[in-house]
């Protein structure tokens, strides 16, 4: 079990996107969140299976017609334990 800090980059923000990733976590079983940043980007921690963080992201690129990814960053970092579901913070 790993986890990952990941930052998305476009048109991200006010698409439903935040929604679509919390959707393809649970259905790849991971846990963490997600949430909007002040300047325009959107990060989140995904934890799980590592194929499955990175196939969440691949899919995250066709979530919507209207979400754009210009570019995402993604470093491992530690695990939190005993972590339930994931949430869209606010």
């Amino acid at each position: 079990m790993k986890r990952y800090y990941v930052v998305f980059e476009g048109q991200v923000q006010g698409v439903g996107f935040r929604w679509d990733i919390s959707r393809l976590a649970s259905m790849y079983g991971l846990t963490g969140w997600i949430r909007n940043r002040d300047d325009g980007r959107v990060d989140c921690e995904l934890q799980g299976e590592t194929v499955a963080v990175f196939d969440l992201i691949a899919k995250a690129h066709n979530s919507s017609f209207y979400v754009r990814i210009d570019d995402y960053s993604v470093r491992e970092i530690e695990p939190v334990e005993h972590e339930n579901g994931f949430h869209v913070r606010f």
